[in-house]
């Protein structure tokens, strides 16, 4: 596996950490789990610039980046919070989940 695609996979669970940090503290208010989240999207994109230093096509990149966030956002909040997403809104989950496989096909 290529380096930066290790390094994109990182951003991505980072990402996905930060995302959950957010909502807690949106749903809590304390400035502990602020600062976390805070930190945890610093740290995420020092991730992506090294990735970016890396060989990771922006083109590529940020897309691949973008839907992973995404999806692991999706299923966060599905398994997590319990939210629901209505059929179009699962439909839109399905493509991301597509746009990623069409982008890492060599």
């Amino acid at each position: 596996m290529k380096k930066w695609l290790v390094i994109i996979i990182t951003v991505v669970f980072a990402e996905a950490v930060s995302d959950i940090f957010a909502k807690e503290w949106s749903l809590r208010s304390h400035w502990w789990i602020f600062a976390i989240a805070i930190s945890g999207y610093i740290i995420t994109n020092l991730f992506w610039l090294y990735a970016l230093k890396n060989g990771a096509d922006l083109a590529r990149g940020a897309v691949l980046f973008s839907a992973g966030s995404a999806i692991l956002g999706v299923m966060s909040g599905l398994i997590l919070y319990k939210e629901i997403l209505t059929p179009i809104q699962l439909l839109g989950v399905f493509l991301g989940i597509i746009s990623l496989v069409l982008l890492l096909w060599e």
